[in-house]
């Protein structure tokens, strides 16, 4: 695996996309740590802290996880990525219902460019709007947050003046997420993987050191008391809890049903084309973590929602009511495992068209064996999908609930539990598996090994080159040297911004 690593600077293409992907994730990183001019964070981040049992299950905890912490530090590019993810979702649904779409999705280079640009057009007015309302929630925190966020004991977030203030930052907010949607794009062009599905996971590991940081606190004893919070076995089950979490995480992802495929021959003029067999792959999990992250918006917003009514019109039932749609109640769960239910086949009805694939087979001359082309082939699909949809809701619902397993029964901090599942874990498996095997694509053109020697993502090589390049080593070692000293002066920070903390 580690001379697999070596080889990704031998060869000088994925070299080249390898130190471009650094530089625009070091660009994404930077950005996330500038604050907005006139604007305090560490009010915010106190009241995040005191919040620490729930903060994770809340709007400000899920909405800070996908923008690497930018929110809570008032950075430029405190809104993240995620208006581009809603306007892509948005349109990606609209091609269902607006037959105008549909007809642009199925113009394959020139209909994908046009409906990228209708999004970029949509991101920039979805950010204005969540600019101007991250704002206006910041000048008057009680909106969001209710009566537990009181301005005497955490003070004010907004230092400037409210009007100027909220032109300016509306500006900087909306040219931040347009440049994150640029950066990605960059990544995906001239680097490795999907690049908004790497801004958000590298966002999603950003709190990686300081999760394991708080994790090693629990197995030191404090100042002035003998015995920590967990001892050494619970430390080692931890670490196989967390091996296990990963690995289900990987079954999970890259788990297909394989349909049989055959391929009838077909005579033109003296040559004979067809009469292979091949398979159609059906994910397990086909819906992704899509349902996981509708089911959360659709309960954090009935919870704010019936919080600030019912702080607004004095009413406790709608505050009691608000209550069961927070983390740790026993009704949450249940209405959270029927939304996830729900919206899997809702995604995988509205993305996998068993017609158009058995037309499409039927049109190439293939055929399920045993099973009519046509209509009963595409009978045949969706009644595949339905029960792979069902097992993997399932693995859903359990990789959504474990970190609340660890928090509310262990006593574990969220900050370490959701390391051990839920959505970012997920994000953060897929994305890095499909990192790795396009990597390894590369390694297995140039004829070099893999990252695994009994198996592999993608293919591994028989014949394989042993050679070394001079000159692409002596790069490799220059890229090497630049990432290991920012690796370290950014542990040096992070260590001094502790002990200054503590």
């Amino acid at each position: 695996m580690f001379s697999a690593f070596v080889n990704c600077f031998k060869i000088p293409e994925l070299r080249d996309r390898i130190v471009m992907m650094l530089g625009l994730i070091i660009v994404a990183r930077v950005g996330a740590n500038i604050p907005l001019p006139g604007l305090d964070p560490r009010p915010l981040q106190e009241f995040f802290q005191s919040q620490q049992g729930t903060a994770g299950g809340n709007l400000l905890g899920l909405y800070n996880m996908f923008t690497g912490g930018a929110l809570l530090k008032g950075a430029l590019f405190a809104l993240g990525i995620m208006p581009y993810i809603s306007a892509s979702i948005i349109f990606q649904l609209m091609g269902s219902v607006v037959p105008s779409l549909s007809r642009l999705q199925q113009e394959g280079e020139v209909g994908r460019q046009k409906i990228t640009q209708y999004t970029r057009y949509a991101t920039v007015a979805i950010c204005v709007v969540q600019a101007i309302m991250l704002v206006l929630t910041l000048q008057n925190p009680a909106r969001l947050f209710g009566p537990e966020f009181d301005v005497q004991q955490y003070g004010s977030i907004i230092l400037t003046g409210h009007a100027w203030f909220l032109v300016t930052s509306t500006i900087f907010l909306t040219t931040g997420t347009v440049l994150l949607m640029w950066i990605g794009e960059q990544i995906t062009q001239r680097g490795i993987g999907n690049g908004i599905s790497i801004l958000i996971t590298i966002g999603i590991l950003a709190d990686l050191p300081a999760a394991a940081s708080l994790a090693y606190r629990l197995f030191r004893a404090p100042l002035g008391q003998e015995d920590a919070s967990l001892g050494v076995p619970e430390g080692v089950l931890m670490l196989i809890l967390f091996v296990a979490v990963i690995a289900g995480l990987v079954m999970l992802t890259q788990a297909v049903r394989k349909i049989p495929v055959q391929y009838a021959k077909r005579q033109v003029g003296r040559k004979v084309y067809g009469g292979q067999s091949s398979f159609l792959p059906l994910k397990a999990n086909y819906a992704g973590v899509m349902p996981i992250i509708f089911a959360s918006a659709i309960l954090l917003f009935f919870q704010q929602m019936f919080s600030w009514v019912g702080a607004a019109l004095n009413m406790s039932f709608l505050v009691e009511a608000g209550s069961a749609f927070q983390h740790g109640n026993a009704w949450f769960y249940v209405i959270y495992t029927v939304l996830i239910f729900a919206f899997s086949y809702l995604w995988v009805s509205i993305t996998f068209k068993p017609i158009q694939i058995a037309d499409d087979l039927k049109k190439y001359g293939g055929y399920v064996p045993g099973v009519r082309p046509g209509e009963p082939t595409a009978k045949f699909l969706d009644f595949i999908m339905t029960r792979l949809t069902a097992f993997g809701t399932v693995a859903l619902i359990v990789i959504a609930l474990f970190p609340d397993l660890l928090l509310f029964q262990q006593n574990i901090p969220y900050q370490v539990a959701q390391f051990f599942g839920g959505t970012g874990m997920l994000i953060t498996v897929g994305v890095l598996l499909d990192v790795l095997r396009q990597v390894e694509t590369y390694l297995l053109d140039r004829h070099y090994d893999g990252f695994l020697k009994k198996g592999r993502i993608k293919g591994r090589s028989v014949n394989r080159a042993r050679t070394l390049d001079a000159q692409g080593l002596r790069k490799a070692n220059a890229v090497v040297y630049i990432s290991g000293a920012l690796v370290v002066s950014g542990l040096i920070a992070f260590f001094i911004d502790a002990l200054l903390l503590t």
